[in-house]
C-alpha cells in the first residue's frame, strides 16, 4: 500500500504548517518535538525561528539527546549552552531526554540489535513530532527522519550501542551496513511506541554533504528543493532521495556521491523490511 507524502516547493514556516495540517493529525497528550540542536560552528543546521511556529502550533517540548563524541553537546551542560547560544531555549520549553538516565526498549523483529536505549524522559510523552533537516551525513551517507528518531533520540550511551550495532567496542568500526540495519532497529522501536501518534516533516534546504553534527560542515553545492512530511518515515526519506536525484541541479553530484559511497539507501531498505513503512508513496504536491 501505498504512503503518502505531501510536498512544497515553498521554504517558510508557515509552509511546515500546512504541510502539517495536510497530514490531518492531532498529535495528543504531551508532544516531544524533535529537532536538530546543531553543532557548535555548524552553518547549516536549521534556527529555531524557522521551526518556532510549528512547535507552537503543536504546543510540543522540544527535545534532544546528548551526543557520543567530544564537542559542544556531549553533556547535559554543554549541550544546554549550545542551545542557549543558538537561541533554542528562548523559542520553546526544551528537555535533554537522556539528562538523568535512560531506559531501554525492546525490539523483539531486531535484524541486529534487539534493545534501543534512550533518554529516559521520553516516558513522559505522549505523542511525536519529528522536524528533521534533511542533509547528508558522513557516516550514514544522509539524515532525515529514521536517522532523527535512531541515533537523534538515543542516549550517548544508546548512539554508542548503535553504532557499534550492539558492540560497543566497535564504536567507530563496526561492519557498516550492520551500523545502517541498527538504526532501522532503532527506529522501529520509536515509531513503534508512538504508533498513531507521531508525525514526520523533513526540510530540504542548506544540504550539505556533512550532518548538523558537524563544527566544520562543506557548504550546500545543490540548491533547496522544500518541505515534506508524512505519517511514514520511510516514504519520506524515500522521497527525499527521489527529489534529489530527480533534481536537474548540477550541484547535486556531491550528494549523491555521498549518499552511494555510504550506502545510505540501505537505511531506507532495512526500515521498509522491517514493517516501519513502505518505500511506495504518492507524492502530493501543494502550494
Amino acid at each position: 500500500m501505498k504512503s503518502t507524502v505531501y510536498f512544497t516547493r515553498d521554504l517558510s514556516p508557515q509552509a511546515v504548517l500546512r504541510l502539517y495540517n495536510a497530514l490531518g493529525v492531532q498529535l495528543p497528550g504531551r508532544v516531544a518535538v524533535k529537532v536538530h540542536s546543531g553543532e557548535p560552528g555548524n552553518q547549516n543546521f536549521l534556527r529555531p525561528d524557522f521551526w518556532k511556529p510549528m512547535i507552537d502550533h503543536a504546543g510540543g517540548v522540544i527535545v534532544e539527546c546528548n551526543t557520543a563524541y567530544d564537542g559542544g553537546r556531549n553533556t547535559t551542560k554543554a549541550h544546554k549552552i549550545t542551545m542557549e547560544r543558538h537561541g533554542w531555549l528562548s523559542a520553546a520549553e526544551v528537555d535533554i531526554l537522556d539528562e538523568t538516565d535512560e531506559m531501554e526498549l525492546p525490539i523483539p523483529c531486531g535484524k541486529v540489535i534487539k534493545k534501543n536505549f534512550v533518554g529516559a524522559h521520553l516516558a513522559g510523552y505522549d505523542s511525536l513530532l519529528v522536524l528533521s533537516h534533511f542533509k547528508g551525513h558522513p557516516m550514514g551517507g544522509f539524515g532525515g527522519a529514521l536517522k532523527n528518531i535512531s541515533i537523534g533520540l538515543a542516549s550517548s550511551h544508546g548512539k554508542v550501542y548503535i553504532h557499534g550495532a550492539g558492540d560497543e567496542e566497535k564504536f567507530w568500526d563496526s561492519d557498516h551496513d550492520s551500523f545502517l540495519e541498527s538504526m532501522a532497529d532503532a527506529a522501529w522501536s520509536i515509531h513503534n511506541r508512538f504508533q498513531g501518534k507521531c508525525a514526520y516533516i523533513n526540510v530540504m534546504k542548506n544540504m550539505s554533504v556533512d550532518c548538523d553534527c558537524c563544527a566544520v560542515a562543506a557548504d550546500p553545492k545543490i540548491g533547496d528543493i522544500g518541505v515534506l512530511a508524512s505519517l511514514d518515515p520511510v516514504a519520506l526519506d524515500q522521497a527525499c532521495l527521489d527529489l534529489v536525484y530527480a533534481s536537474d541541479d548540477p550541484g547535486k553530484g556531491d550528494l549523491i556521491e555521498r549518499i552511494e559511497s555510504l550506502n545510505g539507501v540501505h537505511t531506507v531498505e532495512a526500515a521498509a523490511a522491517l514493517g516501519i513503512g513502505s518505500r511506495e508513496y504518492e507524492l502530493v504536491e501543494l502550494a
